[in-house]
């Protein structure tokens, strides 16, 4: 993407540089839109965000007034919209804060987090791990505190507003976020959803070369709305 992009990548709160910084979801979409403003000014750009970082994005496309050109979700979901159910994920990744922020141990945290099922289809190889060891006992607790999904409001009745083209991809096998990108293309006017065959959640490094593709494709073939 390096390539063909002038890419902006921020560090989002409680992560590498903004290790420090606490925010909910529509705070840090608020703080991404400054970063993106900050650094391109007023020229229209394309968005990207994968899983956190996806439903970042979605807060700042339907929210953040800026010259968006396309959306590209990866993993997305707009929320969980039974009450009980978001609670019970909430309560859920508060006990996982409580207890990496209780052990400081980040390297355990982090095996067991990507020894999950959202990531049994990324090779060791492609988990970035040293990367992601950047990041805090005390970030990554906030993070899930304050951005987890049992914390987001739901968002599914703002994507029929969306203005810009957005392309919804996930992993086959990915399935319930393969639902949600199914979803997303339904309700949002124009979008799409491309599933990755044999992907799993972090479709973009188990697969990076196809999921490119699919990217860099659909971002030279669709016509570019500004909103």
């Amino acid at each position: 993407m390096a390539g063909s992009h002038t890419v902006v990548a921020p560090d989002l709160p409680g992560h590498g540089g903004s290790d420090s910084v606490r925010a909910d979801l529509p705070t840090t979409a608020d703080l991404v839109a400054e970063a993106v403003r900050t650094t391109l000014g007023g020229e229209p750009f394309d968005l990207l965000g994968y899983s956190l970082g996806a439903r970042v994005a979605l807060h700042v496309a339907t929210e953040a007034k800026l010259p968006l050109l396309h959306t590209v979700f990866i993993g997305v979901t707009a929320g969980i919209e039974d009450p009980a159910e978001r609670d019970r994920r909430r309560q859920s990744d508060e006990s996982v804060a409580d207890e990496l922020e209780s052990s400081g141990d980040v390297g355990h945290f982090l095996d067991a987090w990507l020894h999950g099922p959202l990531f049994d289809r990324l090779p060791p190889e492609a988990t970035e791990r040293d990367e992601r060891l950047r990041n805090t006992a005390s970030g990554l607790a906030s993070s899930l505190r304050l951005c987890g999904t049992g914390t987001q409001v739901p968002l599914w009745d703002r994507l029929p507003a969306l203005g810009c083209p957005a392309l919804a991809l996930a992993g086959s096998d990915d399935i319930r976020f393969a639902a949600h990108a199914l979803r997303v293309a339904r309700l949002a006017p124009h979008a799409v959803a491309s599933l990755v065959p044999g992907g799993g959640h972090a479709v973009h490094l188990s697969q990076p070369d196809q999921t490119w593709r699919i990217v860099r494709h659909w971002l030279e073939s669709v016509e570019p709305a500004l909103i």
